[in-house]
C-alpha cells in the first residue's frame, strides 16, 4: 500500500472514530459553504434580476436632437442604437408631440410606437385596452376627466398645429378615432393622448421626433459608456440617462451587494470559530495519543500533516455539499423574490471548495499548534 493511501486511510479512520464531533465541524463547514455559494450566486444574478425589475419603472436612456439644425428621425435613432449591444435593448419608443383638437379643445397628442411603449413603460395602468390598430387612441386620465371621455367613445380629432395654420386641407382634416383605453400613471403622461405615429402624420403631416425613450438592460457604468460613445460618435443625437432610474438602480444594487458581502464574511468567520473549537476539543481528547506518538519518535511535521489532513478533508467535503445546497438556496430565493430561475455557475464549485478548504485550514492552525506543543513527559506521567 502506498504512503498516500495509508495516510488517507489513517485520517478517515481518525474522523470516523470521532464522528459526533466531526459531524458538527462538517455541518458548520457545509453551512458556511452553502451561504458562500448561495450569496455569491445571488451577487452575480442580482444585477440582472434587479435590472429587469427596474425596467418596469420606465426607460433609463433618452435620445434628443443635439441642436435645432440636427435631423432627428428614425434613421438617427437607428444610428444611435448601433453603439449599444442589441441584446441589451429592451425597447425603443420614439415620441412626436403635436397640438390637436378634441371637441374644439386643444390637446397635446403624442405619436409613438404603441408596441414599444408597452416595453419601455410597463408601469402604465390602462383601463380598457392598448391601441392595436389605426384609428385607436389612448387618453390620459386628466384629459378624459376634463373632456368627459370614456373607453369606447368615438371622437373626432383635428389638427391644430401652427405649421398647418395656412393649410386649409390639414386644418379641416379630421379623423374619427376610438378610445380603447384610459391611461393612469400619476404623472404628466395623464395630460396627453397617445396614438400611432402614422395617425399623427395623417393629422399633422410628416415631422421629426421630439424624443426617443430607450430601455437598456445594462449596469450603470456601461450605460455611462454608451452615452459617451453616442455623444462623441454621432453629433446629431444627444443621449442622456434618466437619473431617477439609473441612480436608484445603482444605489439599491450597491447596498444589496454590500449586505451580501457582509453576511458572507460574518458566516465564514463563524464557521472558522466553530471548526477551530471542534478541532481544539479533538486535540485535547488526543493529548495522550499525541504524547505517545512523540515519545515513539513521531515528528511535529507528521502530527501537523495528520491534523491538517483531517481538517482539509472536512473542508473539501463540506465545500462540495455547500456548493450544491448553495445553488438550491439561491434558486429558491430567486424564484420567491424575483419569480425567475437562475443558471448554475460551474466555476462556483471549485471556488467554494477552495475557499472552504482555506477557511478550514486557517481554523486548524491554532489547534495544530497546540498539538505540537504537547509534552510527552507530562501527558504520559504515571502511565
Amino acid at each position: 500500500m502506498s504512503s498516500r493511501k495509508m495516510f488517507f486511510r489513517m485520517i478517515t479512520a481518525s474522523l470516523m472514530r470521532r464522528r459526533s464531533r466531526m459531524l458538527v465541524a462538517l455541518l458548520a463547514i457545509a453551512v458556511g459553504a452553502t451561504i458562500l455559494s448561495g450569496l455569491v450566486t445571488i451577487y452575480i444574478e442580482v444585477p440582472r434580476q434587479m435590472g429587469a425589475e427596474f425596467r418596469n419603472y420606465g426607460a433609463n436612456m433618452i435620445f434628443m436632437a443635439s441642436s435645432n439644425d440636427a435631423v432627428f428621425d428614425s434613421a438617427a435613432v437607428e444610428e444611435g442604437l448601433k453603439y449599444i449591444k442589441q441584446d441589451q435593448v429592451v425597447g425603443v419608443s420614439p415620441y412626436r408631440y403635436e397640438t390637436i383638437r378634441i371637441h374644439e379643445q386643444p390637446v397635446v397628442a403624442a405619436g409613438t410606437d404603441i408596441e414599444q411603449v408597452r416595453t419601455t413603460s410597463p408601469y402604465w395602468m390602462i383601463e380598457g385596452e392598448w391601441p392595436a390598430a389605426s384609428g385607436d387612441i389612448l387618453v390620459g386620465q386628466d384629459i378624459a376627466e376634463s373632456l368627459g371621455l370614456k373607453t369606447g367613445d368615438v371622437i373626432n380629432v383635428m389638427s391644430s398645429t401652427e405649421e398647418n395654420e395656412g393649410d386649409e386641407d390639414l386644418l379641416n382634416l379630421g379623423l374619427d378615432m376610438k378610445i380603447t383605453g384610459i391611461m393612469e400613471t400619476g404623472g404628466k403622461e395623464e395630460n396627453y393622448v397617445y396614438m400611432s405615429m402614422e395617425d399623427l402624420e395623417t393629422l399633422c403631416g410628416e415631422g421629426e421626433f421630439d424624443v426617443a425613450e430607450l430601455s437598456i438592460s445594462a449596469p450603470a457604468d456601461e450605460l455611462d459608456s454608451y452615452v459617451e460613445k453616442i455623444n462623441e460618435g454621432y453629433p446629431d443625437i444627444m443621449a442622456r440617462l434618466v437619473k431617477r432610474v439609473t441612480q436608484s438602480e445603482s444605489t439599491v444594487l450597491g447596498k444589496l451587494q454590500a449586505l451580501i458581502f457582509l453576511v458572507t464574511a460574518v458566516v465564514l468567520v463563524l464557521t472558522m470559530i466553530c471548526v477551530a473549537t471542534t478541532m481544539t476539543a479533538v486535540v485535547a481528547e488526543r493529548r495522550k495519543e499525541i504524547g505517545l506518538r512523540k515519545a515513539l519518535g513521531a515528528s511535529d511535521g507528521s502530527i501537523i500533516k495528520e491534523f491538517m489532513g483531517e481538517g482539509l478533508l472536512l473542508g473539501g467535503i463540506g465545500g462540495i455539499a455547500g456548493s450544491v445546497l448553495g445553488f438550491l438556496f439561491a434558486h429558491f430565493v430567486s424564484v420567491r423574490v424575483f419569480a425567475s430561475t437562475i443558471v448554475f455557475q460551474p466555476l462556483l464549485l471549485p471556488v467554494t471548495v477552495i475557499v472552504s478548504v482555506l477557511i478550514t485550514g486557517l481554523a486548524c492552525l491554532v489547534p495544530v499548534k497546540n498539538a505540537t506543543d504537547v509534552d510527552p513527559a507530562l501527558v504520559l506521567k504515571g502511565e
